[in-house]
């Protein structure tokens, strides 16, 4: 067969099936999994394909786009059901009309609804609550390897527990229900500390109970620090917005745009890093003058991505710290950022972001199961260099102890991964071949990301 190529959003990574397919049923799925010869394996199952790692690539096999089944099957007081291949801002706006949101309001909106089911995302924990979407996933069905319809619901939690952690390895997901909620009134605000600052503050911040969300200069040792919190109200029809479309449009087209140009094309040294310098310094100004309000829509918060990547696009990487030790890896994230440009020239054109994320322990690969955990995440444009700074900051969070996500944190080592994750990918192992003892859905990448030193898993299994 001849192979095609297919990018992800960004453009970075490249997957070579035999076959692309775009169901509109469940029985067109079943019927793809069953027939081997016409769907060669692997088959891999995608959304909007935003993932910053190789976890959807189906080489040589069969890719499933998901994003013609997009149907919302029911809005009730407290869920939604809807099929795998809606975008997550699509149903929020949808939930809106009728007074109701997610728990998670993460930025990236084109996140499908089956990658939201069952891979890693992030966002800062609201109060009481959690930061990953898929926690709060109550039923999702599926079709297995082998062509059968399964429904697995919060009556089988083990199982719920490891299918929100699947990351398609089990079966593709073509339905899912999300738990939801009353719309409510979100406070905002903004400031900023120097790293001294935040370090002897943030005890008190996290007494305070708000949501905590991160900008992190590392070349000035400053700290911008979002804070948010739900109020009830009584108007949910005069919620702003207008606060979220100034950010979105500062973080997601501008900032990407302006250190794509001044990379690209400010020759000198100094110039160029004193131009990210005053830009970083501008958006810090922006946010806590403008991205604040007593009254503003959650919902807001997520960005619709155009569909074609274009100069304002991004990438970036995440590990998440135990909450404990945040402080003193966040000094050594900043030290590593600056030595690192010392002696090698690079530095990423975009601020560092970071996320509060309270314990969770409702997926198999939660990366806060053990408690808190608060993050350092760099963002780039994927500038010169990129590549080898992401190599030496996985280095850098596996010696202090990071978890990483198999879908946003790129280049990882099996190893890495072993360390992080330890029993639970013997755990995970033995949940993926009991669905799929024939590999059918088994890509290379996590061929080899889970198979530590060889035959370990299988022995382990």
């Amino acid at each position: 067969m001849e192979e095609l190529q297919v990018h992800n959003w960004f453009g970075n990574i490249v997957s070579s099936p035999c076959v692309v397919v775009q169901p509109k049923s469940v029985q067109e799925i079943v019927a793809i999994l069953k027939d081997t010869e016409k769907h060669p394996s692997p088959v891999r199952a995608v959304g909007s394909n935003h993932s910053m790692t190789s976890c959807g690539v189906a080489e040589h096999g069969t890719l499933v786009d998901m994003r013609k089944m997009k149907r919302i099957i029911e809005i009730r007081p407290d869920s939604v059901t809807v099929e795998a291949g809606a975008l997550y801002i699509d149903v929020a706006q949808e939930l809106q009309k009728h007074n109701l949101e997610f728990y998670v309001n993460l930025e990236l909106g084109n996140l499908s609804i089956g990658s939201a089911a069952c891979c890693g995302t992030k966002d800062a924990s609201m109060p009481g609550e959690f930061g990953q979407v898929c926690s709060y996933a109550t039923a999702i069905k599926m079709v297995t390897p082998a062509g059968g319809v399964l429904e697995i619901t919060e009556e089988q939690p083990e199982l719920l527990r490891a299918v929100r952690s699947s990351y398609g390895l089990f079966g593709i997901i073509y339905e899912v229900t999300f738990k939801v909620k009353p719309l409510q009134a979100m406070s905002v605000y903004h400031k900023v500390y120097s790293l001294d600052e935040f370090d002897k503050k943030l005890p008190v911040l996290k007494a305070q109970g708000n949501s905590i969300m991160m900008y992190l200069n590392p070349f000035r040792d400053t700290v911008l620090v979002e804070f948010r919190r739900y109020h009830d109200t009584k108007h949910p029809q005069r919620l702003t917005s207008w606060q979220w479309k100034f950010r979105n449009f500062l973080w997601s087209r501008l900032a990407p745009f302006y250190g794509y140009c001044v990379s690209k094309y400010v020759p000198i040294i100094p110039i160029r890093d004193f131009l990210f310098d005053m830009f970083d310094q501008f958006m810090f100004l922006g946010a806590m003058l403008l991205v604040r309000g007593n009254n503003t829509l959650a919902t807001a918060q997520q960005i619709r991505y155009p569909a074609i990547a274009n100069k304002s696009k991004y990438t970036f990487s995440i590990w998440a710290s135990p909450e404990e030790n945040y402080i003193s890896n966040l000094r050594a994230y900043f030290k590593f950022c600056r030595e690192y440009y010392r002696t090698t020239g690079y530095r990423s054109n975009m601020i560092s972001v970071g996320y509060r994320v309270m314990q969770d322990d409702s997926s198999l690969f939660s990366y806060s199961s053990d408690g808190p955990v608060m993050t350092f995440d760099p963002v780039s444009t994927a500038n010169p260099g990129w590549e080898a700074f992401l190599i030496a900051y996985n280095e850098l969070c596996s010696r202090l102890g990071g978890i990483p996500l198999p879908n946003q944190s790129d280049l990882l080592t099996p190893a890495q991964v072993q360390k992080a994750y330890g029993g639970r990918i013997a755990t995970f192992e033995r949940y993926r071949k009991r669905f799929d003892p024939t590999g059918r859905l088994l890509n290379d990448y996590f061929r080899k990301l889970l198979a530590v030193e060889g035959s370990m898993l299988n022995a382990s299994a």
